[in-house]
């Protein structure tokens, strides 16, 4: 077989169920490929944002590696911003970058690039292929290392002529890192300042949010008193009804210096020392209280749910306070004009039991989020990586990673034009993604940055560049031009109705808010 096959073949046997694809000519023999392996989905993008913010739900809800098929340096290069989600969100990824055959690179022909060092920017692990018989190990080492814990991402760059090339050789499944151990000095510290009465913060993150671990910080913080905290955004996070609830870190300095004033030890499991967004005149940029005490129990790479573990048993935790569990949140109206609170708490009552959100509502995510705390169980996705248009893609890869539970997407209508193209992938796919889109026709977040950092002196030509007027986005039409029904709401009730039925039925529908 030729080595793009043996490569594909490799992938397969250790596990690979999703290909996320925008391929050119150099990777025509790694399409042919995938479909001489049934086992494979293949999903096609049609911009590489959201071939590799798909592959990153995909893999925060399956916890495995999709394979990403990108066209040399610029497709790399137009995945990038999503692949710096993953990374941040430490999601397990695999990129397969074709590349110039061997012999071509010398003539530096239109697209050519430094593709090893924008791949060395963007990824934990690079693998450059010289030749068709170190293609099917160099496919074992990449799913390797994606999978070493908690995820990483692996790109593969594979000259043409290596893949349509013949080999004898095949790869093999090689065991991936699992947590790394804890260290007993830093568990005993962590007891230390979790019971010497001090105003102590347990700040979890990463892969430490789930229902488990949750519970046993919720049981180690009713035993000792501790405040129980989370990152600004999160990769994925259980809540609802039952479910501790943890207090995430406010994305504006100033607002997360006053969440933290007061603690004098924090005890960090699967998370670092909160810093702020950007810089800001006049405005702290690390946020952790000055001479307050800190203990890092686990890093994103250790077991912080044997950390988690070892401190019930030496605390000897076993109770939850009704105090860390959600309480009934505002009561949903039943008529009057959108808000982001009144959307908060439509949503909160009718999400449906085990769906997914996918969170880049900007602006009115910040009413939504506290006002979905009571709504049934569900798993909330975040922007980890701060780089908008990941929304629509990140539930675009969890609807297919969990075919059988509803996925809603929360965006704004600024960051949602980054990766509008997710719309049709949903319904080519036929995905159960219901995408919400907050219209204040601005990118609204600017105008409030625009004050905090003090650029106070601006006219109408400054002011044009944070609004979507003129013309505005007909989100509908968009939608619909796409394969995509969608409403525009314009009241409570109209929202109430139209997003009862979409949770509810099969394929893609969008409801533009007017706000």
């Amino acid at each position: 077989m030729n080595a793009a096959d043996a490569l594909l073949k490799t992938l397969v046997d250790n596990g690979l169920e999703v290909v996320f694809a925008n391929p050119g000519t150099s990777e025509m023999h790694l399409v042919a490929a995938v479909d001489h392996y049934p086992q494979i989905r293949a999903v096609l993008g049609l911009f590489e944002g959201v071939v590799t913010g798909a592959a990153d739900g995909y893999a925060r809800m399956s916890g495995k590696a999709a394979a990403n098929l990108l066209h040399l340096g610029p497709g790399l290069g137009n995945g990038f911003a999503n692949i710096h989600n993953a990374k941040k969100a430490r999601s397990p990824m695999i990129n397969i970058v074709g590349d110039h055959a061997t012999y071509h690179l010398k003539y530096d022909a239109p697209l050519t690039s430094d593709l090893s060092g924008l791949a060395k920017s963007s990824s934990d692990w690079v693998e450059r292929v010289k030749s068709p018989d170190e293609l099917p190990a160099s496919g074992s080492r990449a799913w390797q290392a994606a999978h070493n814990f908690p995820g990483k991402i692996a790109t593969l760059i594979v000259p043409a002529d290596c893949a349509w090339s013949e080999t004898n050789k095949t790869g093999e499944i090689l065991n991936s890192d699992g947590p790394g151990n804890i260290d007993e000095n830093a568990l005993n510290e962590a007891y230390k300042v979790l019971t010497d009465k001090s105003n102590c913060l347990l700040f979890l993150g990463g892969e430490f949010l789930d229902e488990q671990s949750l519970n046993m910080a919720a049981k180690i913080t009713t035993k000792t008193g501790a405040r129980l905290g989370t990152e600004t955004f999160r990769k994925r996070q259980r809540r609802g009804q039952g479910i501790p609830v943890v207090e995430p870190l406010p994305y504006f300095a100033e607002m997360a210096e006053d969440f933290l004033k007061g603690i004098e030890s924090i005890v960090f499991v699967g998370s670092k020392p909160p810093v702020s967004f950007f810089a800001y005149p006049d405005k702290k940029s690390y946020l952790s209280p000055e001479n307050s005490k800190l203990v890092q129990l686990a890093t994103f790479e250790q077991d912080g749910k044997k950390a988690l573990e070892s401190l019930c048993e030496m605390l000897k935790a076993n109770e939850i306070s009704d105090k860390f569990l959600p309480s009934p949140t505002s009561v949903a109206p039943l008529n009057g004009e959108l808000n982001p609170v009144h959307i908060g708490s439509l949503i909160g009552e009718l999400l449906p039991e085990e769906a997914i959100v996918s969170d880049e509502a900007a602006t009115s995510g910040f009413a939504v989020y506290p006002n979905t705390w009571n709504a049934k169980p569900h798993d909330w996705l975040s922007l980890t990586g701060g780089s908008i248009g990941q929304g629509l893609p990140l539930a675009t890869g969890a609807a297919i990673a969990c075919p059988d539970r509803p996925v809603i997407c929360l965006h704004g209508d600024g960051g949602a034009m980054y990766t509008i193209q997710s719309l049709w992938t949903q319904a080519r796919e036929n995905l159960n993604v219901t995408n919400i889109i907050f219209s204040n026709r601005a990118y609204e977040i600017l105008k409030i940055e625009l004050d905090r950092v003090g650029a106070l002196e601006t006219g109408p030509r400054a002011q044009s560049l944070f609004s979507l007027e003129n013309p505005e986005i007909n989100w509908t039409s968009l939608a619909k031009s796409m394969g995509v029904e969608a409403k525009t709401t314009l009241t409570v009730q109209d929202f109430r109705n139209e997003f009862s039925v979409a949770v509810n039925e099969p394929g893609p529908t969008l409801i533009e808010v007017r706000l």
